[in-house]
């Protein structure tokens, strides 16, 4: 009787200690899961900070969700796009892009109303080169991620309907957004002017999160 007692608190002994082994294994696991995860926020933000200071978005927003505003809006984003692609330099980076817009707001602005009188409208068009916060976005295959970034913002009106947006610096705002599919020429550009991690976070938005979790090194 006495050696089954025995037995029996030694079972209960080792079921105690392998109790206590698997809760410290889980609370290990755990504290090791959140600590990878936060490491990997971190990076995601480094990234998207650094993306934020690589890039030139531009905007057209509409003067309302009417259908004719909506219209309008697609009609100045055209025009705009026509002008800039003949006057832009082709070759310029980042900051030349930004002191070209600067250079030609009071241009961009007449070129959006001339569109809006020929459409028969009288609204008038505000462009500005702005530093703004922006939600996520998908522009063809390509996502960029929400922050601040500097646009070229283009207001039609009230400004109080939705947006046409792109990249203009490094350039998308030329390609058929309309297809979800950027060319492969665009994209090689992408790489050559932005670095690894934000080149991945906005090709492989849906991906990359996870592939760094379980396999990026913390650099």
């Amino acid at each position: 009787m006495k050696n089954n007692r025995y037995y029996i608190g030694k079972r209960k002994k080792e079921a105690i200690c392998l109790g206590i082994a698997l809760l410290c294994g889980a609370l290990l696991t755990g504290f090791l899961l959140v600590q990878r995860g936060m490491l990997v926020e971190a990076r995601a933000r480094r990234a998207g900070q650094e993306l934020s200071r690589e890039v030139l978005r531009f905007h057209v927003l509409a003067d309302s969700d009417g259908e004719a505003d909506q219209q309008r809006k697609m009609e100045v984003k055209e025009a705009l796009l026509d002008y800039m692609e003949g006057e832009l330099p082709q070759e310029a980076n980042l900051e030349e892009t930004c002191s070209w817009v600067r250079d030609n707001l009071d241009e961009l602005e007449r070129t959006a109303e001339e569109t809006l009188r020929e459409a028969g409208c009288s609204d008038e068009a505000r462009a500005e080169l702005v530093r703004d916060y922006f939600p996520e976005k998908t522009y063809g295959d390509v996502t960029f991620p929400e922050g601040e970034y500097t646009a070229l913002r283009v207001r039609i009106g009230e400004g109080q309907g939705h947006n046409w947006w792109c990249c203009l610096y490094p350039s998308l705002c030329f390609t058929d957004a309309v297809t979800a599919h950027v060319p492969e020429e665009e994209k090689e550009q992408l790489g050559r002017v932005l670095g690894e991690d934000e080149y991945e976070m906005i090709t492989a938005y849906s991906d990359f999160k996870v592939k760094w979790f379980f396999f990026g090194g913390d650099r």
